[in-house]
């Protein structure tokens, strides 16, 4: 079992708690918009988007990556998403973690102080070599692009 270890930053409400697991098979824990001790909110309007403070920072094991991701409740219902999803949160950062949240929906969308805005999934990283060579070793795809293995003849 991977141990990742979190903080809690200046003034985050600590009775939110850190990212949690809703079921025993679910992949993301749920991340949560903590605005500091007491309340706050953030209103998206359509095509905006907004840092969303989680109140913590992080100490990612070496060889593992955090990915944040939306939650596809919000996305369906609300159009709210992450622009850069999968975010990806590098093993060696230790600021706040903060949730880029996109509004794509049609309607203004309120974030609240203690809303579960994003799910983050834990995975581990392989750094290749980079080798450059004079060609490439042939498939039957080939260089067939985006649909070519789909269309049937």
């Amino acid at each position: 079992m991977v141990e990742v270890q979190w903080a809690w930053l200046a003034g985050a409400d600590t009775s939110l708690g850190v990212p949690g697991y809703q079921t025993s098979g679910a992949a993301g824990a749920d991340i949560r918009a903590n605005f500091g001790e007491g309340s706050g909110s953030v209103t998206l309007a359509p095509g905006a988007r907004a840092l969303i403070p989680t109140g913590l920072s992080l100490a990612i094991p070496a060889g593992y990556e955090l990915q944040l991701r939306p939650r596809s409740g919000l996305a369906l219902k609300h159009g709210i998403s992450i622009p850069n999803a999968p975010a990806t949160i590098d093993s060696d950062y230790r600021g706040p973690l903060g949730v880029i949240l996109i509004n794509l929906g049609e309607q203004p969308f309120e974030v609240s102080h203690g809303d579960r805005i994003a799910q983050c999934v834990f995975a581990p990283v392989v750094q290749p070599r980079f080798k450059v060579v004079e060609a490439l070793d042939a498939t039957k795809r080939g260089a067939g692009g985006f649909g070519s293995t789909g269309v049937s003849g």
